[in-house]
């Protein structure tokens, strides 16, 4: 019996790779099930057998013990920069503190905060944190706010190579916006657009998707990404869905998640958000949206009727004092709904334990969702919203993208079922490997190609510059002191 050690970080094995361990996730009519001291072989980039006893011929049979063979976690609204939404959680209101730019930055001209090769760096950082997480397939979000206005192709370009060279199944291409917000006075906000940047952003990102489908074996794949429902037209949203057709290509917009969009729409449309894309056509199965948090009931049954996904990202969300309302009766419905990070950490099992806990809470009823409903979000939902029947599951002819769960960590307390220990008291450190196309990715904390420690004090320095760059865009400009005080006061040294 081998060890996983004895395979090469970052390549496939050579001829059939047996795996087993204590408990293996597996999939038979439409649902998993678990499989105790199961086994799985991966041949190439395919699953070839799933289940208790394989009969045939293998190169390698490699022993994984306590732990949970899972399919690999799927990531919709996965997180590509270094995250500024933590310096929100005691830091608001939001137009007071950077999260919206003031007229001055406007009119004096914004510009890029960080440098191409700085934004090159933060793809490949991103990246690396969401195989180390569990994560297998991820469609990639940052902040606009720091940005001249949209992404570019170049940073993009930089993010495909990156999911090559770490071994990530990721949905992409530039961010672009017809519109954005702007504060003219303390706590009143106005949309401005500029339709005609827009478009031309929308044919970068269709250029992008043209040159860039299906590199590294398959691993990069298209998916249009207009920012936010407030910062887009009409005229935009329509070539959006026109040009999603003709390159059979997922879209994602945020939409129905918050009460600045909620009332500029209103405002600018007298709708709710999926009433507005409604009325136009827009809403459809290629439809990706996170997240939900304000959508009324008309807006759920407009998304279950036109087979919309939504994108469920408990944590952030409710670091900003909101959620879905709830999990069981959108998934009631008949909407299908994935699941994201969308901050820092990108931990998708926390994620599942903060969904499970607001959802009971929100219903008032412990009986209201299970770890399993969560869990199968993260797989299967996300599989769905992508419209992909091969990831999200391990089947014999499903793509080998795995991830290993250490069930014996030191964090983890003893337990009978797997899916309710991972969710209740795991997180995304237990994760032990990865494979992603039968690559192994990522192993102990270990990711192919990338020096985590050393990533890890690069991303520092880059956020404190980004950090120091604030009051410029701030309302008044005040200073970085009096945007982010510290939680406790400082002890002045004498």
């Amino acid at each position: 019996m081998n060890s996983i050690k004895d395979l090469t970080l970052g390549q496939r094995a050579e001829g059939r790779t047996l795996l087993t361990a204590q408990w293996v996730l597996g999939h038979r009519d439409g649902s998993h099930r678990l499989i105790p001291n199961g086994q799985v072989v991966i041949e190439g980039g395919t699953l070839l057998y799933v289940g208790p006893h394989f009969e045939g011929e293998v190169a390698r049979r490699i022993d994984l013990g306590a732990a949970m063979i899972s399919p690999g976690l799927i990531d919709l609204d996965a997180l590509s920069d270094l995250d500024t939404t933590i310096l929100s959680i005691d830091h608001q209101p939001g137009w007071a503190k950077g999260r919206v730019w003031p007229r001055s930055y406007i009119e004096r001209g914004p510009y890029e905060m960080y440098t191409q090769e700085e934004l090159a760096f933060q793809k490949r950082f991103a990246f690396a944190q969401l195989l180390l997480n569990g994560i297998t397939t991820a469609a990639p979000i940052a902040s606009l706010f720091y940005r001249e206005w949209g992404e570019t192709v170049a940073e993009f370009a930089t993010a495909s190579d990156a999911a090559g060279d770490l071994g990530l199944r990721v949905y992409l291409s530039p961010a672009y916006r017809a519109g954005g917000m702007m504060v003219t006075a303390p706590g009143q906000l106005e949309a401005i657009f500029d339709e005609a940047r827009g478009m031309k952003g929308l044919d970068e990102a269709i250029g992008f998707i043209r040159e860039h489908e299906g590199r590294h074996g398959g691993l990069v794949k298209g998916l249009l990404a207009p920012d936010r429902v407030e910062t887009c037209t009409e005229k935009l949203l329509v070539r959006t869905a026109d040009a999603a057709r003709d390159l059979d290509c997922p879209i994602r917009l945020h939409a129905a998640q918050g009460t600045m969009e909620v009332d500029t729409v209103r405002r600018l449309h007298n709708k709710t958000a999926p009433e507005w894309l409604a009325s136009f056509g827009f809403l459809s199965d290629r439809l990706i949206a996170p997240h939900a948090t304000q959508a009324t009931d008309n807006d759920l049954r407009l998304y279950a009727e036109n087979g919309v996904s939504i994108v469920h990202c408990p944590l952030v969300s409710a670091r900003g004092g909101s959620t879905l309302n709830s999990f069981r009766s959108v998934k009631a419905r008949g909407v299908n709904i994935a699941m994201g990070t969308d901050t820092t950490p990108p931990d998708m099992l926390m994620n599942l334990l903060v969904g499970l806990i607001t959802c009971r809470v929100v219903e008032g009823d412990a009986s209201a969702v299970s770890c399993a409903d969560l869990f199968d979000a993260a797989t299967l939902g996300g599989a769905k919203a992508l419209g992909r029947s091969d990831l999200g599951r391990l089947e014999a002819g499903a793509r080998a993208d795995i991830a290993v769960f250490d069930l014996m960590d030191h964090h983890m307390a003893p337990a009978i079922d797997p899916i309710t220990t991972l969710v209740v008291g795991g997180s995304g450190r237990v994760t032990k490997a990865v494979f992603v196309d039968g690559r192994l990715s990522m192993r102990d904390g270990e990711v192919a190609g990338f020096d985590m420690n050393e990533a890890r004090a690069t991303a520092q320095v880059q956020f404190d510059g980004l950090i120091a760059k604030y009051p410029e865009r701030s309302f008044g400009h005040p200073p970085v002191s009096e945007i982010f005080p510290p939680s406790y006061p400082l002890e002045v040294q004498r």
